[in-house]
């Protein structure tokens, strides 16, 4: 976050160390006095009172710490209160939609997931979402402040207009309008793939590295992008489809209407078909045949695919970190090894850089409503 310049007004200079210490208590939690001057470069003085005007709000506390080292009184721990702002999260997906209420410092309060079948109309789905969110909001009596939404296609960041969702058959659907008109709270919309890297980036695999790309695998792939710790947003905030890189122009017809896609070759249908399972399986199905693989060499084809297109990221990308996401993070660690070592070897930057990781999420199938959470605070934490 950068710092208040010279000239700034007092009141100014508050809220902004104000949201500074609210930021660094939602993302790393509990912390001493000390810890967060030093820290956050302010002086005792100053975060005394900061704690103690957040604390008089109910926004955080102090506790003693568990565990107590050495003698004399132990320093008390200043931690964030989860009911003092709880957000909606919504993670939109192609067969199912995953909500939580999530607390001031990431703890989720509750959760609520149902299927959609065939069932993706924009409008149905609204209407689940703003059942089920009151539902949760009086079984935890708890009161929202923000929703973030992840949906996997190409949104609009500035109004959560989702331009186009191939997967979900919706075009041109004003989500983000639409969601704020029937919950009447502020309403964050970003593409699920970009959700997924911010996550990865603030709770995740990532937290240490200001340049990394996640790779999302569903029915679709998507990637998101962290460059020198912000997110590549793009022209009108549309970017991410990284499964729409072509890789192989002879190759199958995608849902986006163009052949050889490279989530045609390492998408959920391409690794069912890797499997020797029908291309529309059920995930659970895809689980448990990649956990009970004896022979992992039957997925060499789908590998070799899935390095080369990460190895066309790192080129252009130059990420230190890659995180594969979702159904890939149920991948033998053999063949994940596998494709790592390979872009290594295939990749110009990889080898310049001294080899970029490849990794799977320790997020899982939580990435994206994670990511969607972390959105919808990124105002509610400014203005706390």
């Amino acid at each position: 976050m950068t710092g208040p310049t010279s000239g700034t007004r007092p009141d100014e200079i508050r809220r902004h160390n104000r949201t500074a210490l609210l930021r660094r208590l939602h993302i790393d939690g509990p912390s001493t006095r000390a810890s967060l001057a030093a820290e956050l470069g302010l002086n005792r003085s100053t975060i005394k009172a900061l704690v103690d005007g957040l604390a008089e709000a109910g926004v955080v506390a102090e506790r003693v710490p568990a565990l107590r080292s050495g003698a004399g009184r132990p320093s008390l721990l200043v931690l964030p209160q989860p009911n003092a702002a709880v957000v909606i999260a919504i993670d939109v997906r192609v067969e199912h939609v995953a909500m939580g209420f999530v607390g001031l410092g990431g703890e989720i309060l509750g959760r609520d997931s149902w299927n959609l079948h065939r069932t993706r109309d924009p409008g149905e789905v609204i209407t689940h979402i703003v059942e089920s969110a009151r539902l949760m909001a009086d079984d935890l009596d708890a009161t929202a402040v923000g929703v973030g939404v992840s949906v996997p296609g190409v949104v609009r960041r500035s109004d959560g207009y989702v331009h186009e969702a191939p997967n979900l058959h919706w075009t041109g659907v004003a989500l983000g309008k639409r969601l704020e008109a029937v919950l009447k709270l502020p309403v964050q919309v970003g593409n699920d793939a970009e959700l997924g890297a911010l996550a990865e980036h603030v709770r995740g695999a990532a937290r240490e590295s200001s340049d990394m790309v996640y790779i999302s695998a569903d029915v679709g792939v998507g990637g998101g992008v962290i460059l020198s710790g912000q997110p590549l947003r793009g022209s009108g905030g549309y970017v991410g489809e990284l499964g729409h890189m072509v890789v192989n122009p002879a190759g199958r017809r995608c849902y986006c209407g163009c052949d050889g896609c490279w989530e045609t070759e390492v998408g959920e249908p391409a690794l069912c078909r890797a499997l020797g399972l029908p291309d529309d399986a059920p995930r659970g199905a895809v689980v448990a045949a990649l956990r009970a693989l004896d022979d992992p060499s039957v997925l060499d084809e789908f590998a070799g695919w899935l390095a080369l297109g990460l190895a066309n990221i790192v080129n252009i990308l130059g990420p230190e970190l890659v995180v594969l996401g979702d159904l890939y993070t149920a991948l033998p660690a053999s063949v994940v090894d596998s494709v790592s070592s390979a872009v290594q070897v295939r990749s110009l930057v990889s080898r310049a850089v001294g080899g970029t990781q490849v990794v799977t999420s320790p997020l899982g199938r939580d990435a994206k409503l994670v990511g969607a959470a972390e959105l919808a605070f990124e105002p509610v934490l400014d203005a706390i």
